[in-house]
């Protein structure tokens, strides 16, 4: 049973779009997940044009990858560093603890993320 950042079950992040780096719905992770996409958040516009300018265009679909394309208020599993570039660059989206995985806390600490939580 994986756990999220505060040592409880993983709760899922969203079905619709169907996130998670195994499209399971949760922020399951796994030596194959080199990116670690662990952190549920709940994307900004801010944070899309942010993470647009710095190569990953997460707005466009790209059904070949089954990415439906993402807008503002949609709830994804994001790459833990990704999420630590936007903090720092102050442009972090709001994340949701209770689905954010415990492997999160080995790039970011809990009071940063209780921070942004909703």
């Amino acid at each position: 049973m994986a756990k999220n950042v505060l040592g409880k079950e993983l709760i899922p992040c969203s079905f619709e779009p169907l996130t998670g780096y195994y499209r399971d719905g949760c922020c399951h992770t796994g030596e194959e997940d080199l990116g670690a996409h662990t952190v549920c958040a709940i994307v900004t516009e801010e944070f899309l044009q942010f993470s647009r300018r710095r190569g990953n265009d997460l707005i466009t679909p790209r059904p070949e990858y089954r990415f439906p394309g993402l807008k503002p208020g949609d709830r994804w599993c994001l790459c833990a560093l990704r999420w630590v570039e936007a903090y720092r660059a102050g442009v972090a989206p709001p994340i949701i603890l209770e689905a954010t995985h415990e492997k999160t806390l080995q790039y970011v600490s809990l009071d940063v993320l209780i921070e942004y939580s909703v």
